[in-house]
């Protein structure tokens, strides 16, 4: 059996790791090791990404859901939570402020609804957007579930990457962490509704669940390459105290949860090479320098939160999430700040899509 390091050269220098190795790495537990593991995952992302990060500002427009997830903060049932839905006009003055940090794209994330007069609404935002930038700014969309048509009106809208997280590509996991009538069929049937919509396609998990296990986080990484994903959102799972899965939850571990979800994204990396990948605020709430941490272990994507901090306490997915006080030009200069300081640098007003994406289809806008 080839040595840990010269498995790991061979991995870097193109080498697919199988589902033996994707396991190898996520079992890993000695520092050095892990050490090895981020440099290698960093050394694929300088050489298919660069090290320019992809900056996208993130807008919070509702919180309304019709879901009853058991483990997220928004879910229906959670009567202590203030719901809002931005008006127009502050969808627009918030992506305002990202177009003039620089920020190439935003995201427009929600509660999932699929009634008119939501699908509606988001058209009308989107469209919007577009105008206000002449078409310059980027918009991706995270708003659940919807219909094949609704996802092509989105995209002739303008929109152009869909982020749907499948929480748990295991089935039996996925039925865990949701009621009855939540169907991981049909979540897997939008993500294909996106790709033949024309969207660039990112998902992502929920690493280190109660019951969750090392063979599920592989089966997650075998997922993403299955579904030739463009890009990935995933980051550790971090309890909500009204819900019933953070109810459940009495041996948190946010070391190990950081460790994993660090893991994770080189492991990512390693395996699918050319996608985006984002560092989460999760990993920020588990350590102040969770996202740059992730950066060096081969992320390449950073959303930001540019909307006022009036609805950052209403749009909690889990508990102690950071940066509810801080507006959007604190939150860019410490960023810049913090970018720079460990080598990264900042991708002013480009999209940022995935070189995945653009060797599929045939070329894309950077």
């Amino acid at each position: 059996m080839k040595s840990w390091t010269e498995w790991l050269r061979e991995v870097v220098a193109g080498a697919r790791p199988d589902r033996a190795g994707l396991r190898r790495m996520l079992e890993l537990e000695k520092p050095a090791e892990l050490a090895e593991l981020y440099r290698a995952a960093y050394q694929v992302k300088l050489a298919e990404v660069g090290n320019q990060v992809r900056l996208r500002g993130l807008i919070e427009i509702s919180n309304y859901c019709t879901k009853n997830c058991y483990y997220c903060g928004i879910r229906r049932d959670n009567r202590a939570v203030h719901r809002f839905a931005l008006t127009l006009p502050e969808i627009r003055a918030a992506a305002t402020h990202a177009w003039e940090f620089g920020y190439g794209s935003v995201v427009l994330q929600s509660g999932e609804r699929s009634d008119p007069e939501f699908v509606d609404y988001i058209e009308q935002a989107v469209r919007e957007l577009k105008e206000l930038s002449r078409g310059e700014l980027g918009i991706t969309l995270s708003c659940g579930e919807q219909s094949a048509a609704t996802y092509r009106r989105w995209f002739a809208a303008g929109a152009h990457r869909y982020l749907l997280r499948i929480e748990s590509s295991t089935p039996e996991l996925y039925r865990a962490l949701h009621p009855a009538d939540h169907d991981y069929a049909e979540r897997r049937a939008c993500l294909g509704r996106l790709r033949e919509a024309g969207f660039q396609v990112g998902t992502g998990v929920m690493i280190g669940l109660p019951g969750q296990t090392v063979d599920h986080l592989v089966n997650d990484l075998e997922f993403f390459r299955e579904l030739d994903i463009d890009m990935i959102g995933m980051g550790p799972y971090l309890p909500h105290s009204e819900t019933p899965l953070g109810r459940a939850v009495h041996d948190f571990d946010p070391e190990r949860q950081l460790t994993l979800g660090l893991k994770m994204i080189a492991a990512a990396r390693l395996s699918l090479r050319d996608v985006n990948i984002a560092a989460t605020t999760a990993l920020q709430t588990l350590a102040p320098d969770g996202r740059e941490r992730g950066l060096l272990a081969g992320a390449n994507v950073i959303m930001p939160n540019v909307g006022e901090v009036e609805h950052r306490p209403d749009y909690l997915l889990y508990d102690h999430k950071p940066g509810l006080d801080e507006n959007a030009a604190e939150s860019r200069e410490r960023l810049e700040q913090s970018l720079l300081a460990i080598g990264e640098q900042l991708a002013p007003g480009e999209w940022g899509d995935s070189p995945h994406f653009a060797r599929r289809r045939g070329g894309s806008r950077a």
